[in-house]
């Protein structure tokens, strides 16, 4: 039986953008929104509000714009996949491709940091993309993921996990073992 192949989003982004913050792939409910993170029981937006102080049921624009605001971009790092359902362990290994971090970084010199949120985006980054990019940000850091998948960590945990993306640039100093090494 074979699956449809599924694509991710354009990233959400602009200019000024200092921090990235990495999932793998959309889920169904975020494909069937046309949405980042639209599953009602995803962490990720009351994790964002939470941090970055707005209201985590605003309209989804009013959303997007708070990352902006806090230099935030949002992306996947793949661009396509064949998965039956929405389980990252799902993603069929041999139909991933990953998006574009070559243009992307040349057109967001600024940013410095990368959190993946959770361990399959981190693996899908070290796979297809780490060793084929030149100019790169400096750190990078897996973050606990915000799917309801993730049930086995509180939200209270999740949140404190992620207070890392609100730290100046220059302080972040996650722990040896969530870095990358180049």
């Amino acid at each position: 039986m074979s699956m449809e192949r599924i694509y991710s989003f354009a990233p959400i982004s602009d200019r000024n953008a200092e921090i990235l913050i990495l999932g793998s792939m959309p889920g169904c409910a975020s494909l069937a929104a046309d949405q980042y993170y639209a599953h009602a029981r995803n962490a990720f937006w009351r994790i964002t509000s939470t941090l970055l102080q707005f209201d985590p049921v605003s309209p989804y624009e009013v959303r997007v714009q708070a990352l902006k605001s806090a230099r935030i971009a949002l992306w996947d790092v793949l661009q396509s996949c064949r998965r039956e359902g929405s389980l990252d362990s799902m993603i069929e290994a041999g139909t991933q491709i990953p998006n574009d971090f070559h243009a992307f970084f040349r057109t967001h010199p600024q940013i410095t940091h990368v959190f993946f949120n959770g361990a399959k985006a981190e693996a899908c980054f070290r796979r297809h993309v780490l060793r084929e990019i030149d100019d790169r940000p400096t750190r990078y850091a897996r973050l606990p993921s915000t799917s309801p998948a993730n049930a086995s960590m509180s939200f209270a945990r999740k949140l404190d996990a992620w207070r890392i993306i609100l730290l100046p640039s220059e302080s972040i100093s996650a722990p040896a073992s969530l870095l990358l090494q180049s």
